[in-house]
């Protein structure tokens, strides 16, 4: 409780930096990395030494989920190959290579503590590289590779890195058990997270309580996490499946719950991701202190990890991602620009210094784990240099290489005919409605004009003019119109179950049926 205060003023003064950044329209994480390697070097400020526990239990599952829940599976489905190829060929490749330059390079360094090294610094963050990727407008395929990489490569990692570690205690595996233990990890991870999301699902349908649904939500990351964890499963994959699973069934939950969680989670993002970024750069004092008198020979080798770790992502990407398109020739391949700038955004994160930090202090023989304060600066380092690295040069290789999306007007066109088609389901409706129990001539017509105004919204964006309503006259528009919203609903839905429309407009649809909805309900 003593450094509770600590890190309230931590999250404050991160808050702050974020604001700024956003306000000149800079990358938040590298601005946050930066001030806090500045805050590292004041007087003063207190030793901000990351807390493995508290990184991996209370910060990586919130994180993940909220991602998870936004993540297009349609999307993901349609990468599957690059984003497994990253996230499980690239992240074991990079442990490899990684633990043999070290092994290499630090003669006093042992190969199993060389190897739990490159576990620590071979899963890419892309929290920096996907804010950037937004704000410049990357392509939408280049984000999906990049999020869903992310979503799942911390598993791959941390359970090489459970593997590594146990071989270094002395309580290792041999080559075949530890094969099994990272299939175990991955099926009882993909299990527990299924399971918790079909239960939270159903529980969320019982209690038909917006607030209390939400509130559940909130535990779910943790739940499916420490329920993983506790039967030596990933608690990585758990946590993404539940959130893949909850966010795909989203559309047929309650408006205000939808409306509640993004707000919470948008809030939980920004205040969470302010944290670790923060807390990279005040590593700096901390993590040089135990290996004071070897910082230069350091220096050097961490510089020789970083280049290890750029050159093993760029080769994987081309090896594995365009060479093999370019000669089978399965389709069209996808442009080399994206390949570039996808290797080129292989920033590390908070997760390789909190398993950095996990690591014990003793073997099983009560030996100190060898090299344990080298193997935590170099993984510092590598996280910092790729960090800054690729945070200060991607927006410019993105620029130079005129990377850029052209989804916005194809979203806008499928949009429109999913509206069109939407307004058409509900003014179905309304007429069968209507011939049960006729409304006064003025609210049908306003209703219909209601569902045109929807349509006509979507057609703007292609530069069609839309129309003007006025407001609800009355009870009898807020029930009808109550049902021509779930009418609209069901059809973006289906359009999106059919391929037609992309998660990105379903969500940004749903969100306006829903403020309409609980609107009507306010009312």
């Amino acid at each position: 409780m003593h450094q509770f205060p600590d890190l309230m003023v931590l999250l404050a003064v991160a808050l702050v930096i974020t604001a700024l950044a956003r306000r000149w329209e800079l990358s938040e994480p590298l601005v946050l990395v930066l001030a806090g390697l500045a805050l590292s070097f004041v007087p003063g400020v207190p030793d901000y030494a990351i807390d493995p526990e508290l990184i991996l239990v209370l910060v990586l599952p919130p994180l993940l989920y909220s991602a998870a829940l936004t993540s297009s599976t349609i999307g993901l489905r349609a990468n599957a190959r690059p984003i497994g190829s990253l996230a499980l060929g690239a992240v074991l490749v990079t442990t490899l290579a990684i633990g043999l330059v070290a092994w290499w390079l630090v003669p006093a360094m042992p190969l199993g503590a060389a190897l739990v090294l490159g576990a620590v610094v071979a899963p890419p963050d892309a929290v920096a590289a996907t804010s950037i990727g937004r704000r410049l407008g990357l392509p939408r395929r280049v984000m999906t590779v990049l999020s869903g990489e992310s979503l799942v490569n911390d598993a791959t990692a941390l359970t090489a890195y459970r593997v590594a570690v146990a071989t270094v205690l002395g309580t290792g595996y041999t080559l075949l058990a530890g094969v099994g233990v990272f299939l175990l990890a991955t099926i009882g991870g993909l299990v527990v997270g299924w399971l918790v999301g079909w239960a939270v699902h159903r529980a969320r349908r019982a209690l038909a309580d917006g607030v209390l649904e939400s509130a559940l939500g909130l535990l779910v990351p943790f739940a499916a996490y420490l329920l993983a964890e506790g039967i030596n499963a990933s608690g990585v994959l758990a946590v993404v499946v539940a959130g893949l699973y909850l966010g795909q069934r989203s559309p047929t939950g309650s408006a205000s719950v939808r409306l509640q969680d993004r707000a919470v989670w948008l809030s939980a993002d920004t205040l969470l991701e302010a944290l670790v970024f923060a807390l990279i750069g005040l590593q700096l004092r901390s993590v040089t202190e135990g290996v004071a008198g070897q910082l230069v020979p350091l220096v050097l080798v961490g510089t020789a990890l970083t280049a290890t770790v750029v050159l093993v992502r760029a080769a994987w990407v081309f090896a594995t991602l365009q060479l093999p398109e370019l000669l089978l020739r399965r389709g069209p391949a996808p442009p080399w620009r994206y390949g570039a700038v996808v290797s080129w955004a292989g920033m590390r994160g908070v997760v390789s210094l909190a398993a950095a930090a996990a690591i014990p202090q003793f073997t099983s023989t009560g030996a100190p784990f060898p090299q344990r304060p080298q193997v935590l600066f170099l993984a510092f380092f590598v996280t910092l240099g790729t960090l800054l690295l690729h945070g200060l040069t991607l927006p410019w290789v993105i620029r130079a290489l005129g990377v850029r999306g052209g989804e916005r007007y194809t979203d806008a066109l499928a949009e429109a005919e999913a509206a069109h088609n939407a307004a058409l389901a509900a003014r179905r409706r309304l007429d069968e409605l209507s011939a049960d129990d006729p409304p006064p001539d003025e609210v049908a017509e306003h209703l219909r004009r209601s569902a045109e105004r929807r349509s006509n919204r979507a057609w703007e964006r292609l530069g069609r003019s839309a129309e003007e309503v006025g407001e609800s006259p009355g009870a009898a528009y807020r029930r009808l119109r109550a049902e021509m919203l779930a009418a609209e609903r069901e059809v973006f839905v289906r359009f999106r179950d059919e391929g037609r429309i992309d998660d990105v407009v379903l969500r940004r649809v749903l969100h306006e049926l829903d403020l309409e909805d609980v609107m009507l309900q306010r009312e």
